[in-house]
């Protein structure tokens, strides 16, 4: 029997204090400021056949980190979970390794979206931290938009044997298919795709799609449809 699994989804706790984008002034994010934990996924996991997930970070901090473990080793649900270390500062390595102890750690992603410097990931990574993590078995889940995609490029070049998961596709503009910035990211994720220790998140992207078709399944999906039949053309079924 083939297992569904769920590649990204996020549990998290408000009252903890360290989710700093999740603001009660923003109108689209006012709904998602309450706690959601496994008891509210289940019914949601076993309508739809998923046997496992994996659990990701939503905030900068190892607390956040500690917590999703804790709630791994409570739930056979999590199959595993992806964290945040800042691997631009001497402790990384450390704090990889104790992490990387407990047996659903996978990997870590530093939230490259935010960062004011979009070319962190090429220049400001420890290199002692990068080779931690591919000795360690880790993953890098890269949290980018198109404008990050070229520093990315000169990332994957000088680390080619880091496994590196591109979350959401890189929010590609969609909806905006005959433009020239879907144009650029369609370019730029090919070359990108090209590196084969990459694979891609198909997630996440109804977010990114026009606010005037989210009540609407159909134009969604006519929305998103052209990022999916890329992504497969330029990465493939298996990656």
């Amino acid at each position: 029997m083939i297992q569904r699994i769920d590649s990204h989804q996020h549990f998290w706790r408000p009252a903890r204090g360290d989710y700093r984008w999740l603001r009660a002034d923003v109108p689209a994010l006012a709904p998602l400021l309450r706690d959601f934990l496994p008891d509210d996924l289940a019914p949601l996991l076993a309508a739809h056949g998923v046997g496992r997930t994996v659990l990701v970070q939503a905030a900068e901090s190892r607390a956040e980190t500690e917590f999703m473990l804790d709630l791994a080793s409570a739930h056979a649900s999590i199959g595993g979970v992806v964290g945040w270390v800042e691997l631009g500062r001497p402790g990384a390595v450390g704090t990889l390794e104790r992490m990387a102890r407990h047996p659903k750690f996978k990997g870590v992603r530093p939230m490259l979206q935010d960062l004011p410097d979009d070319d962190w990931i090429a220049s400001r990574p420890r290199p002692d931290a990068m080779r931690a993590l591919q000795q360690l078995g880790l993953r890098f889940d890269a949290l980018v938009k198109p404008r990050h995609l070229s520093p990315l490029l000169r990332f994957l070049r000088h680390w080619p044997e880091l496994p590196v998961v591109i979350d959401h596709a890189a929010k590609p503009p969609v909806g905006a298919h005959d433009s020239e910035a879907f144009a650029r990211w369609r370019a730029d994720i090919a070359e990108v795709a090209a590196f084969s220790q990459v694979c891609c998140k198909f997630s996440g992207l109804w977010g990114e799609a026009p606010a005037s078709v989210h009540g609407d399944v159909a134009a969604t999906v006519r929305a998103v449809r052209p990022v999916w039949e890329h992504l497969l053309e330029v990465f493939g079924p298996a990656r």
